[in-house]
């Protein structure tokens, strides 16, 4: 089961330069992340495409095997993630051609893209929007991880996914892409100061500085008032439903995974536990395009469930300078333990912005095909939208 061609795609290579940058330190611009690839810090068997680099992140594929694990893990210090698989796999999946991944089970997937950084280098992961809206839980993993989605300063080595598909039993094969990874140089600063001057200076949510909150990052609240016309606040996926092949776009009918979701008459919505969610921001937000935006995705100071399993917003999201207007973040949405009503107003979540190291040489929208920059409550890519 061991992946044995790992262990020679590190040689002691001198790194390509970076790019001149605006500053030093920051999230790489999807040209410097092309200047990473070049110079060797992210590695493949199989050259990495021009449209897995986003603005602001690289979308990491799945590679030729899955195995099928009977719990998450971190491998810890003293391990490596195939020294875990050796001891708990239960079974291999081939994903030379289509494989099913089923719903409940946990699986991990060595990713067809390695990692070799140099000093002041790291990198953040987390799950592509169209993932975290048909609830597939997904993790990035390194070899003596003590956490997920975070890879360390100077990491050599490959890197996992863990998959789990919560809701909905999925059809996945090699090169799927399920992750992707956003590459920092140093540890720019974050704090709220800094993230009222940008407000300031370009709006991040409504039409004006006092309509944003700024508490450790740009608070938002659900919309628990829907449609005027209908009164639609959002979708519960159904428990019983058939798979669905992820390379398949535009084409399930939602009513056959998703049941509608109406504002209360008494206001607001009470999430089941453990039901899973789709829902919309009341406010439509923007990230400039020398910023990226992340979504913490789970903050028990606002309540017991998670708002988000996708966290990431690219430069130019809802920015009027890639056609849009402010757009409304989707809410991947699952309460744990008790049942919890959220009504009009109520924070749920935050926004934490962070620059880049220059302005990036693509913005999200649909110049690059983006799926979401219009989006009001839409789901994932795979659904068919209405006409």
């Amino acid at each position: 089961m061991a992946d044995a061609a790992y262990e020679t795609l590190f040689p002691d290579i001198a790194p390509v330069p970076s790019p001149v940058a605006d500053h030093s330190t920051g999230i790489l611009p999807s040209q410097a992340i092309r200047e990473a690839i070049h110079g060797r810090e992210v590695l493949a068997p199989d050259p990495i495409m021009e449209d897995q680099i986003q603005p602001a992140s690289l979308d990491l594929r799945l590679g030729r095997v899955a195995y099928r694990v009977p719990a998450s893990f971190l491998p810890g210090r003293n391990a490596t993630v195939m020294d875990k698989i050796r001891s708990v796999a239960m079974y291999d999946l081939d994903l030379a051609g289509d494989a099913v991944l089923e719903r409940g089970g946990v699986y991990i997937v060595p990713l067809q893209e390695s990692i070799a950084f140099r000093k002041r280098t790291s990198a953040a992961a987390n799950p592509k929007s169209s993932t975290g809206r048909l609830d597939i839980f997904a993790r990035v993993i390194t070899d003596h991880a003590t956490e997920f989605d975070r890879v360390r300063e100077q990491y050599k080595g490959p890197l996992y996914a863990e998959i789990s598909p919560r809701s909905f039993t999925v059809r996945v094969c090699r090169g799927t892409r399920l992750v992707q990874l956003r590459i920092r140089r140093g540890s720019p600063p974050f704090s709220d100061a800094a993230l009222r001057r940008l407000h300031g200076q370009v709006a991040l949510v409504g039409a004006g500085a006092a309509q944003a909150n700024i508490d450790r990052g740009l608070t938002f609240t659900v919309d628990v008032r829907g449609d005027p016309a209908t009164g639609l606040i959002g979708y519960k996926a159904r428990n019983h439903a058939s798979l669905i092949d992820l390379e398949k776009l535009d084409y399930y009918e939602p009513r056959a995974f998703w049941e509608p979701v109406y504002a209360r008459s008494g206001g607001g919505i009470v999430l089941d536990p453990d039901d899973f969610y789709i829902l919309a921001s009341r406010e439509a937000v923007m990230v400039p395009v020398d910023h990226a935006a992340e979504m913490m995705a789970y903050d028990t100071t606002v309540g017991e469930f998670r708002v988000h399993y996708a966290g990431f917003f690219d430069p130019g999201f809802g920015h009027h300078d890639t056609g849009g207007h402010g757009t409304r973040a989707v809410l991947e949405v699952r309460s744990h333990e008790v049942p919890f009503l959220i009504e009009d107003q109520q924070v749920v979540g935050r926004l934490v912005y962070e620059r880049l190291t220059a302005v990036p040489d693509k913005l999200y929208g649909r110049g690059i095909g983006s799926n979401y920059q219009h989006q009001g409550l839409t789901l994932g890519k795979q659904f068919r939208r209405q006409r």
